[in-house]
């Protein structure tokens, strides 16, 4: 399916928002906006409906549409709910994993290895963790977790920026070989402590 110009503005300025290129209370400006994307207003608009339905942006009387900000304090909800519902989706994915999807979730776990910054590998690991989920074949629950995903990256970004270093992950490995030896509790077991080591 072709990326409509809704989803390009959108995304973009997610990954703007996230990375912190578009720090908190960044007033996001529909004119340059439309006109950097060469589109009329109303993609612009829809694509800004979609950020503040993330939680990534806020429309503030009198001022415009808004970056929101970081809270410190969500970021343990954030794994806490993270944990709960990939592990959810991981036990229905599990059992119609097949040779595809298998292959599909190893390539994002190698180009995750192999990205050499970190919006790319932020990309990369997200990529990875819904393809393992992806089977499970829950739209709701893949969309809940995706949210959570971009939550969890903003805050990473926010202090993990100037620590990050390209590194094989280890723990991505061990998942894929659960997942291979369709061995549900070794996986969870697996995905629960590498959710809450990245904490």
């Amino acid at each position: 399916m072709s990326e409509t110009a809704v989803d390009k503005i959108f995304r973009a300025l997610m990954e703007r928002i996230v990375t912190g290129d578009l720090p908190a209370g960044e007033k996001l400006r529909q004119d340059h906006i439309a006109r950097d994307y060469e589109v009329s207003h109303v993609p612009v608009r829809e694509a800004f409906l979609r950020l503040e339905a993330k939680g990534l942006a806020k429309s503030i009387p009198h001022k415009g549409m808004r970056v929101t900000a970081l809270e410190p304090t969500e970021i343990r909800e954030v794994i806490e709910m993270r944990v709960a519902l990939e592990v959810l989706a991981l036990t229905h994915a599990m059992p119609r994993h097949d040779a595809e999807s298998v292959s599909t979730a190893e390539a994002a776990r190698r180009d995750c290895d192999a990205a050499t910054d970190m919006v790319t590998w932020d990309r990369c690991n997200r990529r990875f963790h819904l393809a393992l989920l992806a089977p499970c074949a829950m739209p709701r629950l893949l969309a809940s977790i995706e949210d959570l995903h971009i939550t969890a990256a903003r805050h990473m970004f926010a202090n993990w920026r100037t620590r990050w270093a390209p590194r094989p992950d280890g723990d991505h490995a061990a998942l894929m070989t659960a997942v291979q030896a369709q061995d549900l509790a070794q996986a969870c077991d697996l995905l629960r402590r590498h959710l809450r080591r990245v904490s």
